[in-house]
């Protein structure tokens, strides 16, 4: 795709973040725009400021864990606008703590949302995308799809899925001579919402009641996360690259080099038959450093 002036381009979890920056760089350069969002009230609020800009926005209230929502997104995107030629299956939220503390509905709202919600993407999206051809998906993971950082269980199990899924998609659709184009973008530590995304955890999905409340050295700790993540990337700059990524037809999207040594070394062990190595934590990831296996574990959710 050489541009994406008079094209469309659909993103969830457009309300905020990374998805509100695509959003906005789509538009600069010349795209009509569909955020789909779970926040209604971020949403409209979103579909406003965009619109306050000049450009041709709709929103849609959307959430993408549920299948018939998804093919409603596509279906009200196509009726509008014609053609869909961008989809960034880009929602996403974040679960942590140990495995063996974690409770069936951790896991469940975090793949619904990270995995089952790139699977509903593709599946309410690509008839479409493939019969017109001029198209191009972007479907959100991270160097989590790379990496097995601790007390991260469901996250990275649903970004290594995305990553392999997006990497099938890749080579099927190459078999097949389509002219639809796939990116799977892999941002390192990103300045946006993730860490406060139990705001839209639905009812039915959360955690038992009986849970201890955390200690003070949790929320200290949980504090110190929120830090480093409020002094990550600005989702702008993951916006531009996306959209270079779709302008080149590149398929990985890497944000930084933080964690080129961590994944090397992951590469190195399995070359090497060995189990892999600790490297401490996502946050040390990033610092280039390590540490003990608890030190920057995440507050129980």
């Amino acid at each position: 795709m050489d541009t994406l002036d008079g094209r469309t381009a659909v993103v969830t979890g457009g309300a905020g973040g990374m998805g509100l920056a695509f959003s906005e760089r789509f538009a600069a350069a010349g795209a009509r725009i569909v955020m789909a969002d779970i926040e209604s009230v971020a949403l409209d609020e979103a579909v406003d400021g965009l619109r306050s800009t000049g450009a041709d926005v709709i929103g849609v209230r959307t959430d993408v864990s549920v299948a018939g929502d998804l093919d409603a997104l596509a279906a009200q995107a196509i009726e509008h606008y014609g053609q869909v030629n961008i989809v960034c299956n880009n929602a996403g939220v974040a679960s942590g703590g140990p495995i063996w503390d974690l409770s069936l509905t951790d896991w469940q709202w975090t793949l619904g949302v990270n995995l089952w919600g790139v699977i509903h993407g593709l599946r309410s999206f690509l008839p479409h995308l493939m019969e017109h051809g001029d198209a191009h998906i972007v479907n959100t993971a991270s160097v989590a799809g790379h990496l097995s950082y601790p007390f991260m269980g469901p996250y990275n199990a649903s970004k290594h899925a995305v990553v392999t899924i997006s990497e099938t998609l890749h080579h099927e659709l190459q078999m097949f001579g389509s002219g639809v184009r796939v990116s799977v973008l892999c941002p390192g530590l990103v300045n946006t919402g993730i860490l406060d995304s139990d705001r839209n955890r639905p009812e039915h999905l959360q955690r038992p009641l009986d849970q201890p409340e955390p200690t003070d050295e949790q929320e200290a700790l949980r504090e110190m996360i929120h830090d480093v993540y409020r002094s990550a990337l600005d989702p702008a700059v993951v916006a531009d690259q996306v959209l270079d990524a779709i302008l080149e037809n590149r398929f990985y999207v890497f944000t930084d080099h933080d964690f080129d040594e961590a994944m090397a070394t992951r590469h190195r062990d399995i070359d090497g038959r060995r189990p892999p190595t600790h490297g401490g934590t996502l946050l040390d990831g990033a610092a280039g450093g390590t540490s003990s296996p608890g030190s920057a574990e995440p507050r129980r959710r």
